[in-house]
C-alpha cells in the first residue's frame, strides 16, 4: 500500500489540496472584506478552488506500471476507486470549510457540488486522454461556462452551466452527480490511459 501511495504521488497531491484549500479560504475571506461584497462575489472561489483541486487529483491518477497493473492477480478497480474517492472527499471537506456562507448563494454547497462534478470530469479525462492531460477538459469547460453562462436563473444554462449555479439548484446537482458517477466508474474500470 505504501508503494502504491508513493508511486502515484499522493503525498504531494494531498499537500497541494491543502494548499488549494488555504488559498481558497484566503480568497473568500478577502472577498468578504470588500466594501461592496455580495454573495455572488465568491463565484470565482467556488469555481476555481474545485477546478484546481480536480486538477491536482487528476494528475495523481497516473499509472507508472501499467503492465503490472494489467497482469495483477487481484482486480485493480477497488484500489483505483479508493484512490479517487479519498482525495475527493478530503478536497470537498477542505473546500467546504474554506468557503462558508449562505447555502442559497455561493458557499459550501456549491463548492462541494463543483468539486464532485469537476473531479468526475477529470477522472473521465484521465481514462480517455491520460492523467497528464486530465486537467484540460474541465478547465476548458469551466472557461467556456464562466464566460458564456447567463447569470439569471432558468433555461438550459442550468444544465450546461452547472458550475456557475448557486448551491441548492437540483438540476446543477444532478449534472454534477452524474459527472462524478460516470467519471469515477470509467476511471475505476479502465484506469488512466497510458501515454508515451
Amino acid at each position: 500500500m505504501r508503494h502504491y501511495v508513493r508511486s502515484r504521488g499522493l503525498p504531494g497531491a494531498l499537500a497541494a489540496l491543502l494548499g488549494t484549500a488555504v488559498a481558497a479560504a484566503w480568497a473568500a475571506w478577502w472577498l468578504v472584506s470588500l466594501p461592496d461584497f455580495d454573495h455572488t462575489t465568491r463565484l470565482p472561489v467556488v469555481v476555481l478552488g474545485p477546478l484546481l483541486a480536480a486538477g491536482v487529483i487528476g494528475t495523481s491518477l497516473h499509472t507508472p506500471s501499467d503492465e503490472l497493473d494489467r497482469t495483477a492477480v487481484r482486480a485493480w478497480w477497488p484500489r483505483r476507486l479508493a484512490h479517487l474517492l479519498a482525495p475527493t472527499a478530503l478536497a470537498a471537506v477542505l473546500l467546504a470549510l474554506a468557503v462558508p456562507g449562505h447555502a442559497e448563494e455561493f458557499g459550501a454547497p456549491a463548492t462541494v457540488r463543483n468539486t464532485l462534478g469537476l473531479v468526475g470530469v477529470t477522472a473521465a479525462a484521465a481514462a480517455l486522454v491520460g492523467a497528464r492531460l486530465s486537467w484540460l477538459p474541465p478547465t476548458f469547460h469551466v472557461g467556456v461556462v464562466y464566460l458564456a453562462a447567463p447569470a439569471g436563473a432558468g433555461g438550459g444554462a442550468v444544465w450546461w452551466g452547472w458550475v456557475t449555479r448557486p448551491g441548492p439548484e437540483g438540476e446543477a446537482w444532478a449534472v454534477a452527480a452524474a459527472a462524478f458517477a460516470t467519471g469515477s466508474a470509467l476511471y475505476a474500470w479502465r484506469g488512466s490511459r497510458r501515454t508515451a
